[in-house]
């Protein structure tokens, strides 16, 4: 069973037509509009195999979550959308219907949606951090059981079968777009998913080259802009995160498990792990400011429903950076982190506006140092003359943040970078430095990501630019492709001479007629072409096309080589 919890102002539904052939019956009353105030909505899905059995499991969720948001009206909303492999109706029907009286019983106010009716909805969700989550609810067995409930020992398996079930996940094309890039990554072979890992990319060598390429980028911009570059654990101990105040915000929408009877969180975010390098030695004024880079795998939960390509993924790489400051040194430090995300969004010709997001409902911290950061962060963005919105009650639990909204050739706009003030961890976690009359002070947090998530900005990238990647960034740069198989060994030297200057190049030799050759390099959105027939072999030159064009350009491969040696290093 797959669930959304929606922690919200109101929920207004009705039913308008049967969406089964035999739902279930409603009451003159049932068959009206209905709305409900300061509510706990649970969109629900009911998969094969699931039995009231669950029952119990789903209500512990469910009471958990509304006692966590403090929520005594609860409505359960059939929500067939969240899984492609529904239970029988009958039986999903008794599940919620047995959900509803078990709820009754614990003095919930429930309210459960007419069951197998298309219904028309409106909702307002609340702003803050346990407004969304999701589960997965059902017993995990690595088990098997025959019809008499006996155990199928290991070896007994049905390989094959089992091989079956894996390999038979496929991107469904018919109602994407041509530069989608889910189809982008198929035709371009970037990455690919599998049902085995949901929500995580599988990355073919092409997609690796962007993402390496993307990665080396950042790297070369933080070393220049005076970050240290770190890397922290992937899974750490809930202890840690008892502190920073994640564990009971998050817990239950995040990957943990036991060792040694210890509690264990599979890390959402990269924060408390920076935090305990700073914590690692003591820190004078003079190590101030302290910037420290990580490009850490991070894992996030999500209903494979939700799941969407690299936009919405379960693992990600985020590009975190934490500086730890001085309040005198917090402006100077926002308009350089400002200055470095410019730099990177016009490189992809992005351009971007700004919100100010403040103090959420469920936040944690003193309020004055919340209304103290959030003056901070509107002096600073007013004294710089930059542009932004207000985004009310959208701030991070631990600080009010500046959200950076990128727009695409497509006219979307995308949330990616952010910078959030941070009063709260440092006082949290004790940090501390000595100030120049050897004092104990306590430092300042920013936090910050420019690309956001690695792979959802090479998802963007990729339809931003329909696939025509610039040249640093494509996966093969370069192909060669012979005019005659008379012109294959001239053709080997080219591609030797590519090669020894470190520039990505493949051929295409083979029988096939020029014009396919061209035309298959042309999808495969490759910047350079070099033809090579007897003409370029007898002058020792090469035939260029350039991606876009249909001019042809006669000259030496080693002035090819200096021109592209350029565009690649200048990162064109």
């Amino acid at each position: 069973m797959k669930i959304i919890s929606l922690h919200c102002d109101y929920i207004k539904f009705k039913p308008l037509k049967k969406a089964l052939k035999q739902p279930e019956n409603l009451t003159e009353e049932r068959k009206k509009e209905i709305k409900i105030d300061e509510c706990l909505v649970i969109l629900t899905a009911v998969e094969k195999n699931d039995s009231l059995d669950l029952v119990k499991e789903l209500v512990k969720n469910i009471e958990n979550i509304a006692k966590q948001v403090k929520a005594n009206a609860i409505v359960l909303y059939p929500y067939a959308h969240l899984s492609s492999n529904l239970s029988n109706p009958d039986i999903a029907l008794d599940i919620l219907e047995k959900t509803e009286r078990e709820l009754k019983k614990l003095k919930y106010k429930v309210t459960r949606a007419p069951f197998g009716y298309y219904k028309e909805f409106e909702l307002k969700v609340k702003g803050h951090p346990l407004s969304e989550l999701s589960r997965e609810i059902g017993e995990r067995s690595i088990s098997k059981e025959t019809s008499d409930k006996k155990i199928i020992p290991e070896e007994k398996y049905d390989y094959k079968q089992l091989l079956r079930e894996i390999s038979k996940s496929k991107l469904d094309t018919s109602k994407l777009k041509d530069n989608d890039h889910r189809i982008l990554g198929q035709k371009l072979d970037l990455f690919s998913f599998s049902e085995v890992a949901p929500g995580m990319v599988f990355w073919h060598n092409n997609g690796l080259v962007v993402y390496n390429e993307l990665i080396n980028y950042w790297m070369d911009l933080h070393m220049k802009s005076g970050y240290q570059i770190i890397k922290t654990p992937q899974i750490l101990d809930s202890k840690l995160w008892k502190i920073s105040g994640h564990w009971d915000k998050y817990k239950e929408n995040n990957f943990s498990t036991k060792y040694e009877s210890r509690d264990f969180l599979v890390k959402p975010m990269n924060c408390p792990g920076g935090i305990l390098v700073y914590k690692n030695k003591p820190k004078s004024y003079k190590d101030l400011p302290l910037k420290m880079g990580e490009l850490g795998v991070v894992h996030r939960t999500e209903l494979s429903g939700v799941l969407s390509g690299l936009f919405r993924v379960i693992q990600f790489t985020q590009d975190d950076a934490h500086i730890f400051c001085t309040e005198d040194q917090i402006e100077p430090e926002i308009k350089s982190i400002m200055d470095l995300i410019n730099k990177i969004y016009t490189k992809f010709n992005f351009s971007y506006t700004l919100e100010l997001s403040t103090r959420p409902e469920k936040y944690i911290g003193d309020l004055k140092m919340w209304e103290k950061a959030e003056k901070i962060l509107e002096e600073t963005l007013n004294k710089n003359k930059i542009k932004y919105k207000i985004n009310k009650g959208d701030g991070a639990f631990y600080g009010p943040k500046i959200d950076f909204h990128i727009k695409d050739s497509l006219g979307r706009t995308w949330q990616c970078a952010t910078i959030q003030l941070d009063f709260s961890m440092p006082e949290r976690f004790e940090l501390t430095y000595m100030d120049k009359n050897n004092k104990e002070q306590r430092p300042i947090m920013l936090h910050r990501v420019i690309y956001g998530s690695l792979e959802r900005f090479i998802g963007i990238l990729l339809e931003h630019l329909n696939g025509a990647l610039p040249v640093w960034l494509s996966p093969i740069q370069v192909r060669v492709i012979n005019f005659t198989d008379r012109n294959n060994k001239y053709a080997g030297k080219i591609m030797e001479k590519l090669n020894e200057q470190g520039i990505r190049v493949d051929s295409d030799l083979s029988s096939v007629p020029l014009g396919g050759k061209i035309r298959d390099a042309e999808l495969m959105k490759i910047p350079y072409i070099i033809v090579i027939g007897d003409k370029e072999e007898k002058e020792k030159t090469i035939a260029l096309r350039k991606r876009g064009s249909k001019n042809i350009e006669q000259l030496s491969i080693d002035n090819f080589i200096k021109n592209i040696d350029k565009e690649i290093k200048e990162r064109k």
